[in-house]
């Protein structure tokens, strides 16, 4: 798969081209249904999909006291788009300049950098600056350069439509079953594993500690969980939350995975999480004492899980 930075590099592309456009965070099943009709449409008119979207969600910049907390990283979305057999991502960097680009100059060079045959989005797809434009916009926009415009209506999963919002609320209640549904793949937090104080290794469980800033997390607590880590899955237990045992001040909230039977330092390695059973409410205990013990507790029932 072809990775560009600018519009201005669409021109070396074999046209016409197709564009699929979006946020994709999560690459849900609506997601998906939008980039593959993308994909028929290159195949009937012998051009090239290409999938535009945005380094950043537009709203970490230009809302980010209201930014939503992200379902993917770059490089799983890559990955998967990849995996689907996608030629061509078009990644851009989301600035302030590109923020504030009117609506119209912003399709106009789209259009003028490459033969734009098509353009694939959602319904709710909006773009130029404030959200101006809108599907409407962007159907006389298409009708002026002479490409199509072509509407993605919603994937429904239980008789309401599949959205990245939808999957951020299941997460955060806990519902992975409504999530993976909706994600047409389980669940899984992603991280990249950093070094932690070392304290899990000094009571006989030493754990994995990930860095998930920015990402949708499921609700405080510990669970039964499936680690991968590349092409190998091991059985666990996760926790989630502000270890107030080990640090009381703490508000802070953390990642952190204790792999059964496995020596080895995760450190730099890249895991993910897939949350298969809650176990308990994260709690304060009197001591590393009972801390063990509670997690020797847990460990055993997971295992039974996993």
């Amino acid at each position: 798969m072809i990775i560009l930075k600018s519009i201005d590099e669409l021109s070396g592309l074999k046209g016409p081209i197709v564009l699929a456009a979006g946020t994709f965070d999560g690459l849900h099943l609506g997601h998906r249904a939008l980039i593959r009709r993308a994909m028929e449409e290159a195949n009937s008119c012998g051009g090239t999909t290409v999938v535009m979207t945005f380094d950043r969600h537009p709203a970490s910049l230009l809302r980010p006291e209201k930014a939503p907390k992200l379902l993917t990283r770059n490089a799983e979305k890559t990955a998967m788009l990849a995996g689907m057999g996608l030629p061509v991502l078009l990644m851009l960097e989301f600035t302030s300049n590109l923020a504030g680009i009117p609506a119209r100059d912003f399709i106009t060079s789209l259009a003028a950098s490459s033969p734009l045959h098509a353009v694939c989005v959602g319904r709710q797809w909006s773009f130029g600056k404030g959200g101006e434009g809108n599907v409407a916009l962007l159907k006389e926009l298409g009708e002026e350069r002479r490409f199509k415009v072509i509407q993605i209506d919603p994937v429904m999963a239980a008789d309401s439509p599949i959205s990245s919002t939808r999957i951020r609320k299941a997460i955060t209640s806990g519902e992975f079953t409504e999530a993976s549904a909706c994600l047409g793949r389980p669940f899984l937090l992603t991280g990249n594993v950093v070094r932690g104080a070392g304290l899990g290794a000094t009571i006989g469980f030493p754990t994995a500690n990930l860095d998930v800033d920015g990402m949708q997390l499921p609700p405080d607590g510990v669970y039964a969980a499936r680690v991968s880590a590349g092409d190998d899955l091991y059985p666990g237990v996760a926790n989630i939350g502000v270890r107030p045992t080990v640090d009381p001040t703490s508000t802070k909230r953390t990642v952190e995975v204790h792999l059964f039977d496995v020596v080895r330092d995760f450190v730099g390695e890249e895991l993910s999480v897939e949350f298969v059973q809650y176990l308990r409410d994260e709690q304060k205990f009197s001591g590393l004492d009972e801390l063990k013990a509670q997690i020797a507790l847990d460990c055993e029932r997971a295992r039974g899980f996993c």
